[in-house]
């Protein structure tokens, strides 16, 4: 373990819990396994997709450069503490799931061994069950009709041919979404 880094990221998150172990054992095992420096990447040549927003993605952002502004941190809500690395060099990936295990003990008991598991011990490492997100796009803004922000014209609803911000869009989900 980079005890360095292991400090960095706690710096950085404001504080250490399981979470951010967690991420940070991800991270490690994540460079590991697709040969990635931990001194972080150089633009979006790796990837993270997220399966619930926690305190781990800390970590991922610090130690792997991934991060949500440069479009290689995305966030795929699906509530498992799971992520999937892709090297787009090489265009390998790995889906790493956190096995089950007792976090019912003191805070500190529980970090300990999150951080000195055997990363096999600690994740399931599986394929990724899709292909390597594309790379970050750029789009063009329009004008909400209504409120008059400037949105993402993929981020915009048509109405009667006229352009509505999503908060602005009158919902039509007739009870069944």
């Amino acid at each position: 373990m980079n005890d360095r880094l292991w400090k960095e990221c706690q710096e950085f998150h404001g504080h250490a819990c399981g979470g951010l172990a967690i991420g940070f054992r991800a991270a490690e095992t994540a460079a590991e396994l697709l040969g990635f420096d931990l001194e972080r990447a150089e633009d979006e040549e790796l990837v993270c997709v997220a399966e619930s927003d926690m305190c781990g993605l800390d970590c991922i952002q610090w130690m792997l450069a991934c991060t949500v502004g440069k479009g290689n941190l995305i966030l795929r809500p699906r509530g498992k503490t799971a992520f999937s690395f892709f090297d787009r060099r090489t265009g390998k990936g790995v889906r790493l799931v956190l096995r089950p295990f007792d976090r019912d003990r003191p805070k500190e008991e529980v970090i300990a061994e999150i951080l000195a598991k055997p990363y096999g011990e600690l994740f399931e490492i599986k394929e990724p069950g899709f292909e390597v997100p594309e790379k970050a796009r750029l789009f063009d803004n329009v004008v909400c009709c209504k409120c008059g922000e400037s949105v993402r014209e993929d981020m915009v609803r048509l109405q009667k041919g006229r352009p509505y911000c999503l908060d602005c869009f009158p919902r039509y989900d007739r009870g069944w979404m």
